[in-house]
């Protein structure tokens, strides 16, 4: 999905900038607010920084945010397949600095977006020991061996201020129902392998 003839000229403006912090500290303020209203006092100084109006700046985050949506849904992550987003009349030096600041800032996007995206709990860690229960029927009494395995899990955190919480959970399993999860567990393995081998 390339830029539109808008956005491509809303870019432009970045032509404007002293310093290439001025455009990175533009994609760094594009990825922050890319599914979000930008800020006003973000708009003002980066208005200000480039010397344009604030509908300007509005124009030039939305042409921002729009290229690294795009880079991040479809998964780009070189520098030369992020250039070829933008037209081919579009100013080649100013192409080249912000595919090649949107390449080196992606490391770091994806990971943020891969920690804050919605999730299912995460197991953390795990211990077990090995116990023995007392079981009792009408005839005797006797001890039965089984396993407790206690999951640290850590829920998934509802906005980027909270701290995901962690909670224990202790399951017990008797031989016979261990050995079932086992082979299970040995099945869901050799499949995950597979696909790892395939791709």
């Amino acid at each position: 999905m390339s830029l539109s003839p808008e956005e491509a000229s809303a870019l432009t403006l970045l032509l404007k900038a002293q310093s290439k912090n001025i455009v990175l500290g533009v994609c760094k303020e594009g990825f922050v607010h890319r599914n979000g209203k930008v800020p006003e006092l973000v708009i003002a100084t980066t208005a200000k920084s480039l010397d344009i109006q604030p509908a300007e700046a509005q124009k030039l985050f939305q042409a921002v945010s729009h290229i690294i949506r795009t880079v991040l849904y479809e998964g780009i992550s070189s520098a030369p397949n992020i250039a070829e987003l933008f037209p081919a009349d579009f100013h080649e030096n100013l192409k080249g600095l912000l595919a090649g600041t949107i390449a080196k800032c992606l490391p770091e996007w994806k990971s943020h977006t891969l920690k804050n995206e919605v999730s299912l709990p995460r197991l953390v860690d795990f211990d077990w020991r090995v116990d023995m229960k007392a079981a009792s029927d009408s005839v005797n009494r006797m001890t039965q061996p089984t396993c407790l395995v206690q999951l640290k899990v850590e829920d998934a955190a509802t906005s980027t201020q909270e701290i995901p919480r962690t909670k224990a959970i202790t399951v017990e399993f008797t031989k016979e129902t261990l050995d079932t999860m086992l082979d299970g567990l040995g099945k869901i393995r050799d499949q995950l392998s597979s696909v790892a081998r395939s791709t």
